[in-house]
C-alpha cells in the first residue's frame, strides 16, 4: 500500500504545524502534500492534489466547512474527510457526518485519535471521537432547536433573520467577523438548519422577530437592544440634519422680508 497523501486545512499556522509533527512521529510514510486556511482553499487543493485524506477544521473563516465537504466529495470521490475541531456538539457531529465527513475528531484528543481515524478513513470505514460516538448513537429528541441556542446565538440568529450579512452583524455587536461566522456555524448545526429560510422561520416560530420597542426578544441579551436604540437615535439625528438643511434652504431661496420704517 502507498503512503497516505494529506491535505491539513485548519485557519491557524501553529494548529497545522503541530499536527504535522503528530503524523510525522506516528506515521513518517504518510506525506503532507498540502495546506490550506480556509474551506475554499482545501476544496481547489483537494480538485487539484487529490490527496487520500483532508484533515478539515469545522470552523474558519468564509465559506463554512460544512458546505465544503460534499464540494470536495464531488471533486474528489476518493478523498476521504476527517473533520478535527473543537466542536464537542453531537449535532454538529451529525451535520458533518451526514454531510460526507468520514471521521470527526476533537482536537483536545488529536494525539491519541487523529491517527487512528485517518486510518479509518482511508480504508473506507468511519470513526467517531470516543466521547461523542455515544451521544451521536442516541435518538434525536424532540425538535426544540431554540432551546439548544445560547442567548448569543439567538441575538445573532435575529439578525441573520432581519437580512444582516456577517460583517455587518460583527459590526453591530462589535464582534470579530470570525466569532460571527462561528455563532453561524453553531446555530446552523444546532438547529439542523441550513438555508437563511429556515434562519427566518426558526426566528419568527421563537418570537425573535416580534418584540416592539421596549420588549426584549426571549433569551436576547441587552446588546440588541442597545442596537436598535442606536439605530433610532442615528435615524433621529438624520431627520433633524434633514430639517436643518431644509429650512436653511428656504430661507436663502425667500426674498429678504421688507424694512419697516423706523426699525434700523
Amino acid at each position: 500500500m502507498s503512503p497516505l497523501r494529506i491535505v491539513l486545512a485548519d485557519d491557524h499556522k501553529v494548529v497545522r504545524a503541530g499536527l504535522k509533527l503528530v503524523l510525522e512521529a506516528g506515521a513518517p510514510e504518510w506525506e503532507v502534500v498540502g495546506e490550506a486556511g480556509d474551506a475554499d482553499t482545501a476544496v481547489a487543493l483537494v480538485g487539484e492534489l487529490r490527496p487520500d485524506v483532508l484533515v478539515l477544521d469545522l470552523v474558519m473563516p468564509g465559506r463554512p466547512s460544512l458546505e465544503a465537504i460534499a464540494e470536495v466529495r464531488a471533486r474528489s470521490p476518493e478523498t476521504r474527510v476527517v473533520i478535527l475541531t473543537m466542536e464537542a456538539e453531537p449535532a454538529m457531529a451529525r451535520r458533518a457526518l451526514a454531510a460526507g465527513a468520514s471521521a470527526y475528531v476533537l482536537k483536545e484528543a488529536a494525539d491519541s485519535e487523529l491517527l487512528q481515524a485517518i486510518r479509518a478513513a482511508a480504508a473506507g470505514d468511519s470513526y467517531l471521537d470516543p466521547g461523542l460516538g455515544a451521544a451521536i448513537a442516541a435518538p434525536l429528541p424532540e425538535d426544540r432547536a431554540i432551546e439548544r441556542l445560547s442567548a448569543r446565538e439567538r441575538e445573532v440568529l435575529r439578525m441573520i433573520a432581519l437580512g444582516h450579512t456577517n460583517p455587518e452583524i460583527a459590526a453591530l455587536l462589535t464582534l470579530s467577523l470570525r466569532t460571527v461566522e462561528s455563532h453561524r456555524a453553531r446555530i446552523q448545526a444546532k438547529s439542523r438548519r441550513t438555508t437563511r429560510a429556515e434562519l427566518v422561520d426558526l426566528a419568527l416560530h421563537a418570537g425573535l422577530l416580534a418584540h416592539g420597542p421596549g420588549r426584549r426578544a426571549p433569551g436576547v441579551n441587552h446588546r440588541s437592544d442597545a442596537v436598535e436604540a442606536a439605530d433610532e437615535r442615528r435615524a433621529r439625528t438624520g431627520d433633524a440634519d434633514r430639517a436643518s438643511r431644509t429650512t436653511l434652504t428656504r430661507s436663502h431661496d425667500d426674498p429678504p422680508h421688507p424694512r419697516r420704517p423706523g426699525v434700523a
